[in-house]
C-alpha cells in the first residue's frame, strides 16, 4: 500500500504502547488520525505525496488498528494520554491535526481538553460534533463485515463508503486491491475487532456544544459532499451553529482521501494555511 510514496514506517511507544507511524516531508507538521478503519494510517497514502510536499506528515496507526498493539480499552482518557505522548514524541510545535471520522470525535475531546497542543485543528468526516444515528443500511453492512470480513461482505461497505466505487477502483487499481485485502485481514484479528467495536461505541456518541465551543484551537470541518456514512447536512448544521468554517468535496462520499486526492489535499493547505497578519492582508 505505501509503494511509490514518500512515507517510511518507524515504531514509537507513547505510553508503552507499541505504534506503527508513518512519516514523510519537513516542514511545520501535519498530523493525520485515521477514521475507525481497521487497516490504520495506511489508507492516507494516496495523499501522502501531495501533502508531504509541504508539510512533515505524521500518520500514526491508532491503538488496536493497523500495526499498533491494543490496549485493554481504547477510551478517551486512554485516547488522549496516548495521543498527547505520541506529540511528545513526533513533534516540537505543536502540529495541525487532521482527524477523520470515528477518530475525528476522539480529537474533538481530545482538543476540548488539550486545544493548547494543536496549532489547527480539522474535522473530517466526523459524526460527534452533531446528533448522529447511524444509517440503518450502513449498520447491516458493517455488522455483515465485521463478522464476516469477506471480499463479497468488504464491497458491500465500501459501496456505502464510497460516491462511486467503480470510479475509484479505476483510479489505481493495484492499489486499490491491496488496501482492500490489508483492511480484510485486519478485520479478522481479535484485538482489531474489539478496537472497533469500542470507537463505534463511543465515538459516535455526540459531543456536546457547550464542550465543543470550549476549543480554543482554529477549528474547521471537512466533509465529502455524498457522505452517507455522516451526512453533510450535520456538518452544515455544525458550522452554522459553532461558527466553523466547512470545506465540502465535491464528488466523494466518506473518504474523500482516496475518491478525490488532490481536492483533498488542497482543502488540508487551505485550512491549515498560516493566518495572514494585517500587513500581508494591506499588501496589494
Amino acid at each position: 500500500m505505501l509503494d511509490g510514496t514518500p512515507l517510511t514506517e518507524r515504531r514509537l511507544r507513547p505510553c508503552d504502547i507499541s505504534t506503527a507511524v508513518l512519516e514523510a516531508g519537513d516542514g511545520p507538521p501535519l498530523v493525520l488520525l485515521q477514521g475507525g478503519i481497521e487497516c490504520g494510517a495506511a489508507y492516507w497514502a494516496p495523499v501522502a505525496s501531495g501533502l508531504a510536499a509541504h508539510r512533515r506528515v505524521i500518520a500514526p496507526d491508532a491503538p488496536g488498528l493497523g500495526e499498533s498493539e491494543p490496549v485493554g480499552r481504547l477510551d478517551g482518557e486512554t485516547f488522549d494520554d496516548w495521543f498527547a505522548a505520541l506529540l511528545d514524541l513526533t513533534c516540537d510545535e505543536p502540529p495541525d491535526l487532521v482527524a477523520h471520522s470515528l477518530l475525528g470525535t476522539a480529537a474533538a475531546r481530545f482538543a476540548v481538553r488539550h486545544g493548547d497542543r494543536l496549532r489547527r485543528l480539522v474535522i473530517y468526516g466526523a459524526p460527534g460534533v452533531g446528533p448522529y444515528r447511524m444509517p440503518l443500511g450502513l449498520r447491516v453492512v458493517a455488522v455483515r463485515f465485521g463478522l464476516r470480513p469477506t471480499p463479497h461482505n468488504a464491497e458491500r461497505f465500501e459501496r456505502w463508503a464510497f460516491a462511486d466505487l467503480d470510479r475509484a477502483r479505476r483510479t489505481d487499481p493495484e492499489w486499490f486491491a491491496a488496501f482492500s485485502d490489508y483492511t480484510r485481514s485486519r478485520a479478522t484479528v481479535a484485538h482489531t475487532k474489539k478496537a472497533m467495536r469500542q470507537l463505534i461505541r463511543d465515538c459516535t456518541r455526540r459531543v456536546p456544544d457547550s464542550d465543543l465551543r470550549r476549543i480554543e484551537t482554529p477549528t474547521a470541518l471537512l466533509w465529502g459532499r455524498h457522505d452517507r456514512f455522516v451526512d453533510l447536512g450535520l456538518a452544515t448544521a455544525a458550522a452554522a451553529g459553532l461558527g466553523w468554517p466547512l470545506r465540502v468535496i465535491d464528488d466523494a462520499g466518506h473518504v474523500p482521501h482516496i475518491e478525490q486526492p488532490a481536492a483533498f489535499v488542497r482543502a488540508v493547505l487551505a485550512l491549515t494555511a498560516p493566518a495572514r497578519t494585517d500587513a500581508q492582508q494591506a499588501a496589494p
